[in-house]
């Protein structure tokens, strides 16, 4: 296939044409796949700003499932800081190792246990060494956000459940089944990420769960529609060709003597 333009010939080849549409479809759903991932952090974000707009009473037959992440919700009942967990390999907000606390929390009228994350605290002078994790008894109210629990980016191994008999037990990155196998009850599938003004709470800073925010995903969007530009920009350059008896066109000459 060819085409005149002026003084010049389009004439793809049937290889560069095809390598050339591979390639702008795959920078294209790389790019378009990259402004999805800022759109869903971006709702993450203002699913976490709009969570203390209202708060939710988890009363009566109000379950965790009906409502959505980030929810501030309200409960009252009892602490049962005997089988408390500390979920291993969690930085502080500074980068520091430590952990993040788990504590079961009776709600009235419930059955299943309500699982409180009561925020971070330091890794001990050992792994022996756990850190004091107290809680003051008595029936009271707790309030905070719902979350799911931390997740691996891969996970590799179990969480410890069957190695670990001690209280506090240490788990790492534990699923809902993990708990219930360790706590011997049923637990709400989302925990309670902990006010913090509350009391009985340790290092607070809560943020969506997400390593970067939506800016990095569409700085990656504009790189890779960058590259298909560029890629259809090389593809016409090298498909355009000057037609012979054009004064600018490249010709043989060859040298004798006189």
């Amino acid at each position: 296939m060819s085409l005149r333009i002026a003084n010049r010939e389009f004439a793809p080849r049937p290889w560069a044409a095809l390598l050339t549409a591979a390639l702008l479809a795959a920078f294209v759903a790389l790019g378009w796949w990259q402004v999805g991932r800022a759109r869903e952090k971006q709702a993450m974000i203002d699913s976490f700003q709009r969570g203390t707009l209202s708060s939710v009473d988890l009363a009566g037959d109000v379950t965790v499932d009906e409502l959505p992440r980030y929810q501030h919700v309200r409960a009252e009942g009892h602490y049962r800081p005997e089988h408390q967990v500390l979920i291993d390999n969690m930085p502080s907000q500074a980068g520091r190792p430590g952990y993040r606390v788990l504590t079961p929390f009776q709600r009235e009228g419930s059955e299943r246990l309500l699982l409180i994350d009561r925020g971070w605290v330091p890794l001990g002078a050992t792994r022996q060494d756990l850190p004091p994790v107290f809680v003051s008894p008595g029936f009271r109210a707790v309030s905070g956000r719902l979350d799911a629990l931390p997740a691996p980016g891969v996970r590799v191994g179990d969480a410890g459940v069957a190695t670990d008999t001690s209280w506090p037990r240490v788990l790492n990155f534990p699923r809902q089944h993990d708990l219930e196998q360790a706590l011997g009850a049923k637990v709400e599938a989302r925990i309670v990420l902990l006010d913090p003004s509350a009391p009985d709470g340790y290092e607070r800073v809560w943020r969506p769960a997400m390593q970067f925010g939506p800016e990095r995903h569409l700085g990656y969007a504009i790189q890779w529609f960058a590259l298909a530009i560029v890629a259809l920009i090389i593809f016409l350059a090298l498909s355009l060709r000057r037609l012979p008896g054009d004064p600018l066109a490249p010709t043989d000459s060859t040298c004798g003597s006189p």
